[in-house]
């Protein structure tokens, strides 16, 4: 029965994020992209001047919303998770280094798709029973399209709630005790034998600390974020950073290898991988599942903003885009490329590529480094589902009073994620995750004339 399941999800999954998802993901990507002039290029200083300098507006929200800046901290705590550190390390394995220019291809497109769903979900969100202001993918086809699309906002919601509690939780936690245990296992500090308890006991503090937060509500959710989320990008990006510096006279080799691999993998994989297509599919996927542009997620966060300007919430996603994978995922390449980590193209690979980045640099001490990262990603990315998963289910029961009873037992979920095997379970949710971008996109085409007037006339009355 496994077995079978397995093999079913397993053509889906290959399907949902195959060639059918790039060609909609970039072609929708690439029409908003051309309607709006390439917005996220002709703006993009606009959009980095007008974001860094809302971040370090400090003012308090309105009730029920929180700031912009705290917005697009819950955001990239939904984005900025292990994929970061994992995901980047299986496109290079498997597609050579030129998956990394195709990523960034697929981040510059992005922008503009991310852009628009920021918009749409600010300018057709509405307010909940408790007053927060609620919003999303099932918001704007909803109130943007017509009743006979509603449909489309069910599916949305449904595939969410389907995909929330593995993507955005069980598996999250996995990697928390994975790297914990890893990390203990390398310096002798435990032995195996104690190993299940280790994990048991972790799973219930994250399970209590997840509950401490959402609880809490959408203020202490965007509170929470826009600490944890800095903090670990910094941290990450200054480790990264000291990589780059060290094995500089490496550096002009790698950027080589990028931009020429992109069209020539065979040349700098040894042969092993030969394929453009391979080289392309693998880079295009990974900054798609990095930065979520084209799932609709992180505008759910934007819609609680405290903002009556759509359009300048939208530049958060251009922003958002850039630092999860122009920034991060890059410096994950770059860390793996310049330090001589041994790759096995043509093999799977995930974290332990570039732990071993930062391990060859600085010593066995990066494990310890590795572990905390990776918990910070990872529980950062369970807060930001949480949400998405309480709007899901709001949406679906169309009451708000099923939100606290969700995450209760969403927090639960943390104790299960640490203790069994979830090899399956991450695989379905991932495939749940994909059937997420079909409703939205098919939106964001229905309403790109929509984000065209909103743009334009936001500009106007710039001016």
């Amino acid at each position: 029965m496994i077995e079978t399941i397995t093999a079913i999800n397993q053509a889906v999954n290959n399907f949902i994020w195959g060639v059918p998802a790039m060609v909609c993901i970039i072609g929708v990507g690439l029409l908003l992209s051309v309607r709006t002039g390439f917005l996220q290029i002709r703006k993009f200083p606009y959009a980095i001047r007008t974001t860094i300098g809302r971040m370090f507006r400090r003012r308090d929200a309105s009730d029920g919303a929180i700031t912009p800046f705290q917005a697009v901290c819950t955001a990239l705590a939904g984005t900025v998770g292990t994929g970061n550190i994992a995901g980047v390390a299986g496109a290079i394995a498997i597609g050579g280094p030129g998956a990394v220019f195709w990523m960034w291809c697929s981040a510059l497109l992005g922008m503009c798709t991310k852009f628009a769903e920021v918009t749409l979900a600010v300018h057709f969100r509405e307010r909940g029973e408790t007053g927060e202001w609620v919003g999303g993918p099932m918001y704007y086809i909803k109130n943007g399209l017509g009743k006979r699309w509603q449909f489309l906002a069910v599916l949305y919601a449904l595939f969410g709630v389907l995909t929330v509690f593995g993507t955005g939780n069980a598996t999250q936690v996995n990697t928390i005790v994975a790297s914990i245990d890893t990390a203990l296992l390398a310096y002798g500090a435990v032995g195996g034998s104690v190993l299940t308890t280790l994990n048991l006991i972790v799973g219930i503090l994250v399970a209590m600390l997840v509950a401490l937060v959402l609880l809490g509500g959408i203020q202490r959710i965007g509170s929470v974020s826009e600490k944890l989320v800095p903090f670990m990008a910094l941290f990450y990006i200054l480790l990264s950073l000291g990589v780059v510096v060290l094995n500089f006279r490496h550096l002009p080799y790698v950027l080589e290898s990028i931009f020429v691999g992109a069209f020539n993998p065979a040349a700098f994989t040894g042969g092993t991988i030969g394929s453009l297509f391979l080289s392309m599919q693998k880079g295009v996927s990974r900054g798609i599942f990095s930065n979520e542009a084209g799932l609709g997620t992180g505008s759910i966060a934007h819609a609680c903003a405290d903002t009556r300007k759509p359009v300048k919430q939208g530049m958060f996603g251009i922003f958002e885009v850039f630092a999860d994978t122009i920034v991060i995922c890059t410096l994950t390449a770059l860390v793996i490329l310049c330090s001589g980590a041994p790759v096995g193209y043509g093999s799977a690979a995930g974290a332990e590529l570039t732990i071993s980045g930062f391990t060859i640099t600085y010593g066995g001490w990066a494990s310890i480094f590795t572990a905390v990262a990776l918990c910070c990603f990872a529980f950062s990315t369970i807060i930001g589902w949480g949400l998405y998963g309480s709007r899901f289910i709001a949406f679906l029961c169309r009451s708000d009073k099923v939100v606290r009873p969700f995450f209760v037992v969403y927090s639960f979920v943390s104790i299960l994620g640490a203790t069994m095997d979830l090899g399956l379970l991450w695989s379905i949710a991932d495939t749940f995750n994909g059937l997420m971008s079909i409703p939205n996109l098919l939106a964001l085409l229905l309403l790109s004339g929509t984000v065209v007037r909103l743009t334009k006339d936001f500009f106007a009355s710039e001016k």
